[in-house]
């Protein structure tokens, strides 16, 4: 009798032992543009990141704009984004601990091989208005993404609204399946080089814009204020960010894709000093 008592006595203890244990810390949720996935230049850094610090990210790629408001909904820790105007009033209104730049790629105009609007070569403000005067099809992401943002730049510098027109195609859907897309319709797009290089075997595109200043594509990562979301893991997504424009992680930016593609999808940019 008192074996059993004390077994039972044991297994109760026991029992009580696990049910105090603290629960495992969640995941640290980074909200991305979809180019960082598409790239798969993340499927490259988390794992490293991971090893480093133990610490689990749990990635969701829906583009800047949506990052952002995940952000001010205080459903995601960390981000990386590339929507500077909507970055500033992210800033400035309070929702970001922290800001620091990380990498650049650029856009770029891609459309059908054959170049129906004969925009090859031309300025990014020329091309969009090439598209649109000769009625080509142009896939839009309409995503609130940084891409998203900087095509609308272009198109009110050319003066052109593009909205309703039955030449523009509203996609709502990442950089990948925009582009894709864009290929069976033989229609145009505007597209960070790195999304491109990573799919462009898959796609009937080439590149027809480059190059130009505007075109410049800036990546950086933002720790959400514990001010406005006391859930956030602050020390987790300052890690995060620090990590990001450290030696380890800056090197292996700055070599990614070169093997696969022959050459960088993305230019380290992290400030120094």
């Amino acid at each position: 009798m008192r074996r059993t008592t004390a077994v039972l006595a044991l297994a109760f203890a026991s029992t009580l032992g696990l049910a105090a244990a603290p629960p495992a810390p969640r995941a640290l949720v980074l909200a991305t543009t979809t180019s960082t996935q598409d790239s798969g230049l993340l499927d490259d850094l988390l794992p490293r990141f991971e090893k480093a610090t133990g610490i689990t990210v749990k990635t969701i790629a829906v583009g800047s704009g949506e990052a952002l408001a995940m952000g001010r909904r205080g459903d995601a820790d960390v981000l990386l984004v590339h929507s500077k105007a909507a970055e500033d009033e992210f800033m400035a209104q309070g929702y970001g601990a922290l800001r620091l730049d990380v990498m650049y790629n650029d856009f770029v105009l891609v459309g059908p091989p054959s170049d129906p609007a004969a925009v090859r070569g031309l300025g990014p403000v020329e091309a969009m208005r090439r598209v649109a005067g000769r009625l080509a099809l142009f896939a839009s992401r309409d995503d609130r993404s940084g891409t998203h943002a900087r095509e609308l730049e272009l198109w009110k510098r050319a003066a052109i609204e593009p909205a309703g027109r039955r030449w523009y195609v509203a996609t709502g859907q990442g950089m990948g399946e925009t582009m894709r897309i864009a290929s069976e319709m033989r229609a145009y797009t505007l597209s960070d080089r790195g999304t491109f290089l990573a799919l462009k075997k898959t796609l009937d595109l080439a590149v027809l814009v480059e190059g130009t200043p505007d075109l410049r594509n800036s990546y950086r990562v933002i720790v959400v204020s514990p001010e406005k979301n006391p859930k956030a893991r602050v020390a987790e997504a300052k890690r995060f960010a620090e990590w990001l424009v450290s030696d380890e992680a800056q090197k292996a930016i700055a070599v990614f894709g070169k093997e696969k593609f022959g050459e960088a999808l993305f230019v380290p940019d992290a400030k120094k000093g």
